[in-house]
């Protein structure tokens, strides 16, 4: 578990899946994804999240509002292993349900995990040298976490996801890279 001034990033719990698949649900919310997901896809995502976490103790944490209980969202870690000049890859990401947009909180458990992913391998970091994060070129939001939490872009780095067809709307994506401080 991470805690921030505001924010519990923990391990993911049952009565996390409903919330989860109504995030997931929201065509808002997955504007920048392909399409929204079923509440069995849902599923099968919080599944593969926690199969990371039994593999390597971290992952895409679910994300509480520090005394509310309220389920946000996630942040955290998770490996791109899809074809691509840069992976593997660990990769910082988030999702958070509409109400929880504005208040920073994307931000503010981003640097609890960007932290995570430099500390020394164990139970409390990765031990990374280097994390990226990505997402489609017209996320803009998304990007701006990015930037406030230290990633840069290149675009030489920029990419067609192998995953949506090239002619998709959501194909071209950007890559932004942060390295370990020395």
């Amino acid at each position: 578990m991470l805690r921030t001034a505001r924010l519990e990033l923990r391990r993911w719990r049952d009565e996390d899946r409903a919330p989860f698949a109504a995030l997931n649900a929201d065509p808002e919310v997955m504007r920048f994804f392909p399409r929204p997901l079923t509440h069995a896809e849902s599923d099968q995502m919080a599944d593969r999240i926690e199969a990371q976490f039994a593999e390597l103790g971290y992952g895409l944490w679910a994300v509480d509002v520090v005394g509310t209980g309220a389920f946000i969202g996630f942040v955290g870690l998770a490996w791109q292993r899809f074809p691509a000049h840069f992976t593997p890859a660990l990769e910082i990401g988030w999702r958070l349900a509409r109400a929880a947009w504005g208040h920073g909180y994307a931000t503010e458990a981003a640097v609890a995990a960007r932290d995570f992913a430099f500390r020394p391998t164990g139970p409390d970091g990765a031990g990374m040298d280097e994390i990226v994060s990505i997402t489609t070129r017209t996320n803009e939001p998304s990007q701006a976490v990015m930037r406030r939490i230290g990633m840069t872009s290149d675009p030489a780095d920029d990419f067609l996801h192998p995953n949506l067809a090239p002619d998709h709307p959501l194909a071209d994506h950007v890559l932004h890279r942060l390295r370990r401080p020395a």
